[in-house]
Formats: structure tokens, sequence, C-alpha cells
């Protein structure tokens, strides 16, 4: 019987430090300027179609540093960005070009810019 409630005891103190509430989920330090943001958005073609497997990169107007991801079934891409300035590129097919794109993207500590587009078409 003593095991059993040593054994509810231990569970109980478990189960406690498991529901952190309160507990932010991205922590930086007072001034630090290289917490990411998200740049996020479709890619679709004119008709509206959603293209997959599109990579996608945002680059740094002043470094042009390049951070990139492939677009998932739905069109989507979700980009993790230092605070800064953006271009979005989309690796294009032969043929392709595209049509419309958000221009530049500004982004600010834990900043989320996720409706953006980039329309391909021919």
């Amino acid at each position: 019987m003593r095991h059993l409630g040593v054994s509810c005891a231990v569970l109980v103190l478990l189960a406690g430090l498991a529901c952190r509430s309160g507990q932010p989920l991205l922590v930086s330090a007072t001034g630090d300027k290289t917490t990411p943001g998200t740049i996020g958005g479709v890619v679709s073609a004119v008709g509206g179609d959603r293209l997959a497997g599109r990579e996608v990169s945002a680059i740094h107007v002043v470094t042009s540093k390049r951070y990139s991801a492939v677009t998932n079934v739905t069109g989507g891409f979700s980009i993790k960005v230092p605070p800064g300035e953006y271009r979005l590129e989309v690796t294009l097919r032969e043929g392709e070009k595209v049509v419309r794109q958000p221009g530049v993207v500004h982004i600010n500590k834990s900043d989320l810019d996720a409706n953006l587009e980039i329309v391909v078409g021919s």
C-alpha cells in the first residue's frame, strides 16, 4: 500500500511539471535583435491552383543572406528569419514567370507575416 501512495505522489508531481502553463513558446533576452520572425504564405498558379514542391527563398535586402523553405501540398510555406527586410523568390520552371509577389517584407522581432501570396504564370 505504501508503494502505491509513493507512486501516485510521483505521478502527480510529474504531471504538474508537464503542465507548465504561462510559459512562453519563444523566450528572448531583453534587447535581443535576433529573435526570429516568420514569413509565410502560399504559391499558386494564375488559375488558383496551389503549387507544391516549390522552393521559396527570403533574401535579406542588406546582407543578401538566404533563408529557404519548400511549399507543402497546399502551396503553403513558412520561413523563420531574423528581423529585417526581405524580398521573396520562388524557383520557376521553364516558361514560367512571377505574375504577382508581395515586394519587400518587413519583419520585426517575433513578427508573423503569414498572408503573403506569390502567383506564377506562363
